[in-house]
């Protein structure tokens, strides 16, 4: 088993234009995505289908940290829209293909010790909430078509992955 600087090293992660990582070397924090090529998607909350793909697009499952901001969720959200990993090399942009964004603070789970993760590098709901309706917002203002979830709500999501292609982004 590697020591624990030998792990630190390997899972820092540096951002473009910077030669130390975020925020030291025990913890990257930025915020997260992992984004589903769905041929259908649903979410419900108590019962009641809330949020759905009504054609074929991305679910966005968002991860939201202490320090990402509004300009970070635009940037994110933006990348994203115009990630073309639809059929054909195709975006959401180049098609109008809908998406789904669920908000995940569960992506921000650290399990580095013992059998219990720690939720604390998740932005608490008062700090996400806002960032998570900025995310969906920013991708209307590019033209998306966006359902969601119900923020802090107890969630079922079904998936029909496409592909499958999942990909997790952070920036």
């Amino acid at each position: 088993m590697p020591s624990s600087a030998a792990r630190t090293k390997a899972t820092a992660v540096y951002a473009a234009g910077r030669s130390a990582p975020i925020l030291g070397m025990e913890q990257c924090l930025l915020v997260r995505a992992v984004v589903q090529r769905a041929s259908a998607a649903s979410v419900t909350v108590a019962g009641e289908v809330v949020g759905r793909l009504p054609a074929p697009g991305l679910l966005v499952l968002l991860g939201v940290t202490h320090t990402d901001s509004l300009a970070t969720a635009a940037a994110l959200a933006s990348k994203i829209y115009y990630l073309r990993i639809l059929a054909d090399e195709r975006s959401c942009a180049d098609v109008g293909a809908p998406l789904l964004v669920i908000s995940q603070f569960t992506l921000y789970a650290d399990t580095a010790k013992g059998r219990r993760p720690s939720w604390q590098a998740a932005a608490p709901g008062l700090v996400a909430e806002p960032l998570v309706l900025a995310f969906a917002e920013a991708l209307r203002e590019l033209g998306a078509s966006v359902q969601t979830g119900v923020f802090g709500a107890m969630m079922q999501v079904e998936l029909v992955n496409d592909g499958p292609v999942t990909l997790i982004l952070e920036l």
